[in-house]
């Protein structure tokens, strides 16, 4: 699995998506493609930005009991290589901040963080170390990457639009897509400025289909934020730990699988 289809989790609605296309076209020939690189480049020419966010995960049980957990944040980016990216959920509490040099992994709960020096090689390659090296997302991420259009069309076999939709009152461009082990689908703002609003993922290659569904509002961008914002001060009671010690997951630790079976 590439490291852009790791967090894509599908939603097997083909035969409704006929009925409202029509037809199937290859994703070269979709005009969906284009929408989606107008956003994309939109967003890697932002210098500086933030924006907030809902999200949903499903996993599924032993019992193919489908559990949903919700978490809420904001991202904050300053590029090449400073950001800021909070989520707070019901089991975990965390920040994961760079000052460009050095990402600090900090779970406010359990007042403990961990570090990862950063290669210089800006916000891009601090993703691809955590992912890789880490098993740790930054929600939103593969929107804001500087490639952002080349992940995401990674291995796409299929992509057209859908039609139109509303996300928080603004009409939007709403856009599908699929691979071998996703399908995805995004919602991108019609106005002037083609900001994705909505974000859904779902696996086929899970039982029941399990979706992450990313909701981001409040973009901003423009002036570069204070420094302080990407700088890590620790409270006198934080401890410092490895990476492996921290929980940074929405969904339970193992310690509380046995509140979700």
């Amino acid at each position: 699995m590439t490291k852009t289809r790791r967090w894509r989790l599908a939603l097997s609605g083909a035969c409704v998506l006929t009925m409202l296309t029509g037809q199937t076209v290859t994703a070269e020939e979709d005009p969906a493609r284009d929408l989606l690189r107008a956003m994309t480049d939109y967003i890697s020419k932002q210098q500086n930005l933030s924006v907030k966010y809902d999200s949903d995960v499903e996993v599924v049980t032993p019992s193919l009991e489908k559990i949903q957990f919700s978490a809420s944040g904001e991202v904050e980016l300053s590029r090449p290589g400073k950001f800021r990216a909070s989520r707070t959920g019901g089991y975990a509490n965390l920040e994961i901040i760079s000052d460009g040099s050095t990402i600090v992994l900090h779970d406010l709960d359990e007042k403990q963080f961990a570090e990862v020096k950063s290669e210089g090689g800006g916000f891009d390659e601090m993703v691809d170390r955590l992912r890789a090296e880490n098993m740790i997302e930054i929600p939103g991420a593969d929107l804001l990457l500087s490639n952002a259009f080349e992940e995401l069309t990674a291995g796409v076999v299929e992509g057209r639009v859908v039609g139109s939709g509303v996300v928080d009152g603004a009409l939007c461009d709403h856009l599908a897509f699929r691979n071998d082990e996703t399908d995805w689908q995004i919602w991108i703002d019609s106005g002037e400025r083609p900001l994705p609003r909505k974000y859904v993922i779902t696996s086929k290659t899970v039982a029941s289909a399990p979706q992450y569904t990313l909701r981001l509002r409040d973009w901003k961008s423009g002036e570069a934020a204070p420094a302080d914002d990407f700088k890590f001060s620790p409270s006198g009671d934080a401890r410092r730990v490895e990476v492996v010690a921290l929980h940074l997951d929405e969904v339970p630790a193992p310690a509380d699988e046995e509140r979700v079976k």
